[in-house]
Parts: C-alpha cells; sequence; structure tokens
C-alpha cells in the first residue's frame, strides 16, 4: 500500500507478577476499545492490521476480531476498501439530525442489542391516532422493545407506527436500528418533539430493566415526523442512573 501509514497493535492482557490478567470484558470489545484508542491519534487514511495479524496479536477468533471492527466501522471510525484492506476514516461533522437509541450510543462508543417484547398491528385508539394524524382504530405496528448498551439494560422502549407507510414491516426479521430502516425508506424523521418527566418504575418495568419497583426512571416521549407526516410515536423508559439527555438552544 504505497503511501499509507501502518497502525501498530498491543494485546490488551496485562501480566501481574507470572499470572497473565484478563480484562472482564467481552473479547471483541477488548479488541474494539484498544483500537479506538489508537485511532484517536491517527491520521485519515492510515491502514489498519489485517483481521489475520490482529487474531495473532490478540489471540483470538477471526470473528472477534471482524465484530470488533465491524463495530468501528458503523461508527464511521473506520472503513473498508476492497481489495486494499481498512483505513482510518475521514472525520464527519458531528450529527445534527434526530437521532434513535442505536445511534445515540454509537456516539457515546457504546454497542447496543434489543429484545423484542412485542411487535404486531393493533387498531389505533384515540391517543395514538391523534398523534399519528389517524383516525381511530386505524391500523398501527406496536413494537415494544427492551433496549441495551454494552449488555446492561438501558430502556424499555414503546413505539407506534403509521402502519400503511411501512408495508411489510413485520413480515421480515426485526431491525437492530428503526430510524435506519426509515432511512432506507426515505422516511426518517426531519423533527421531533420530545418530551421528559420524571417517574417511578412499575412493576413491569421493573422486571424488565432488572431494577427495584420505586425506583427513579426517565420518561421521554417522542413523537417524530417526516416532513409534515407523522411516522412514530413513542415512550422510552430509561433506568435513571444509566441515561443523560444534551439538548442544545439556538437562537435562530
Amino acid at each position: 500500500m504505497d503511501g499509507c501509514h501502518f497502525i501498530h497493535t498491543r494485546p490488551v492482557a496485562r501480566t501481574v507478577g507470572e499470572q497473565r490478567v484478563e480484562s472482564p470484558k467481552l473479547k471483541y470489545v477488548q479488541v474494539r476499545d484498544h483500537l479506538r484508542g489508537l485511532l484517536a491519534d491517527a491520521d485519515p487514511g492510515m491502514a489498519v492490521p489485517s483481521e489475520r495479524e490482529l487474531v495473532q496479536q490478540f489471540g483470538v477468533a477471526r470473528m472477534t476480531v471482524r465484530q470488533a471492527v465491524d463495530a468501528l466501522v458503523a461508527e464511521g471510525l473506520l472503513e473498508r476498501s476492497p481489495g486494499r484492506g481498512t483505513f482510518v476514516a475521514e472525520p464527519t461533522l458531528p450529527a445534527t439530525g434526530i437521532q434513535g437509541f442505536t445511534e445515540d450510543m454509537r456516539r457515546r462508543g457504546l454497542d447496543t442489542d434489543s429484545t423484542t417484547v412485542l411487535a404486531r398491528v393493533e387498531k389505533a385508539n384515540g391517543g395514538i391516532a391523534r398523534a399519528l394524524g389517524l383516525t381511530a382504530g386505524d391500523p398501527v405496528i406496536h413494537w415494544k422493545r427492551v433496549r441495551r448498551a454494552d449488555g446492561a439494560a438501558i430502556c424499555i422502549e414503546d413505539t407506534y407506527l403509521n402502519e400503511v407507510m411501512l408495508p411489510g414491516f413485520l413480515q421480515a426479521a426485526m431491525p437492530a436500528s428503526l430510524y435506519a430502516v426509515l432511512d432506507r425508506r426515505a422516511l426518517r424523521p426531519t423533527w421531533a418533539e420530545d418530551v421528559f418527566t420524571a417517574a417511578l418504575a412499575t412493576a413491569e418495568e421493573a422486571a424488565l430493566l432488572g431494577i427495584e419497583a420505586g425506583e427513579p426512571v426517565l420518561q421521554i416521549s417522542r413523537r417524530a415526523l417526516h416532513r409534515n407526516r407523522p411516522i412514530a410515536v413513542s415512550r422510552s423508559v430509561y433506568v435513571a442512573g444509566l441515561h443523560s439527555a444534551h439538548v442544545q438552544y439556538a437562537d435562530l
């Protein structure tokens, strides 16, 4: 690779006396975090080691290395060039658009996964119908999930979607990111209204989040629209001690 600099890596395990001590983190998280630390001072276009070299250096499986690199590609820190290798990506401007849970957590350097509690078509009640600009009784998609970041339950996300605008949504495998699906369908929200409320966890919420009933939680109710057409309304319940909201204002 003419003209390319190369990033060198070292395994993340450390030695105490004669005993080798591994980090309690998942192996791919170790590789990912170590690579992310190296990227902080790397120039765009610098090549990163091949999967085979990373496997040898970290003593892990190729799939583990690939998972770590995939996470950094998803974050926009690395980019792959077929037939050439993987390189440090050009910096991008901070996202100013509306972000979903997956994008928000990735921006914070966390991996996400979800468990679907409920996914079905229902008849919209009066409140959901008004929020989505529908008539009571119209079909809506009801999708409820427990969302996790780096393995820890962060929130319960209860979402209603305009079924007419998302045909076939429930026939495919449930996606990791709703906003990614909306992007592909050219329906990404262009503006949203959020309402923040302090509350106490119900017994059901506590069971799903692994906390005690009555513990403080943060509720965020969102109505998301594509241009002037409502796409989704949701209510998210966050573990209060594991989430903070950052809001910026501008005098336009």
